[in-house]
């Protein structure tokens, strides 16, 4: 098993499900899921202005409505177990997997603070024409309970929109290149998007955890931020993958000479 511990961030290999208890109960204060969405279906699209097949890998193949929405609540249900009490989960998705996991968390009593739509102004075009070019994504921003007192820096969040209230409708441009030096993922999110999750829920020192770590944009934007980090993800070169990039972002600010394991 793939494990790498350092002062300020874990990765860890494995399937996010059996990882996730062997995490301490309640010692999580955010967590960031790009589950898969379950759209590899043999379609096609558009990458670099050529037709690209939509296929991400057999993670993201569809068993079926029942085993997909079965394998979203097990997972939230383990996220759910490590969140603190006034914690909170941002869950992006599409279209192919968003409304399971929103019917998931109602079924669980989550209760839903914001849909946030991301709309990316740089989507690649529609290459069936039959349809409207898909060019935006759902994150659920959901808390366990109502009564929980969640973290919203809604100064933070108006001051970085130029003094104006955030608004639940996001303009941010697909990953750009310069965010896929060490290599990419297929479903890489732009740093932009997570540093508005980030920032507006969370306080120095918070512990993150991205049960789909992905390429670690997660961590990256975390540890830039003062933030803690855990990803976990199956697959081993997506986690060395991060693991360079947060040690990247880690060299590049000063106030980790702390000296001491956050952990």
């Amino acid at each position: 098993m793939y494990y790498y511990e350092d002062k300020w961030f874990k990765l860890i290999q494995g399937d996010c499900i059996e990882r996730l208890r062997s995490i301490d109960e309640k010692s999580i204060n955010m967590i960031f899921a790009d589950p898969p969405y379950k759209l590899s279906n043999d379609g096609i699209t558009c990458k670099s202005g050529k037709m690209a097949s939509v296929n991400k890998g057999e993670w993201d193949r569809s068993e079926g409505l029942k085993d997909d929405h079965d394998f979203n609540k097990k997972w939230l249900l383990e996220c759910g177990r490590v969140l603190t009490d006034n914690g909170t989960i941002w869950i992006s998705g599409t279209y192919h997997i968003i409304h399971s996991i929103a019917f998931a968390l109602m079924e669980m009593n989550y209760y839903i603070i914001n849909e946030v739509t991301w709309n990316k102004p740089n989507a690649a075009p529609n290459m069936g024409c039959r349809c409207f070019t898909a060019s935006q994504e759902t994150l659920l921003w959901a808390k366990k309970s109502k009564k929980a007192r969640h973290v919203f820096n809604y100064s933070l969040m108006k001051e970085l929109n130029g003094g104006k209230q955030m608004r639940s409708v996001w303009d941010i441009p697909t990953t750009p290149m310069r965010e896929k030096t060490y290599g990419g993922h297929p479903t890489q999110k732009p740093k932009e998007l997570l540093k508005r999750c980030i920032l507006s829920s969370t306080n120095h020192e918070d512990i993150i955890l991205d049960p789909f770590c992905g390429s670690g944009t997660t961590g990256v934007v975390a540890v830039e931020n003062r933030r803690k980090f855990i990803g976990i993800d199956t697959n081993t070169e997506y986690l060395e993958l991060t693991k360079k990039r947060l040690l990247d972002a880690e060299g590049e600010i000063t106030w980790m000479n702390y000296g001491q394991n956050p952990f």
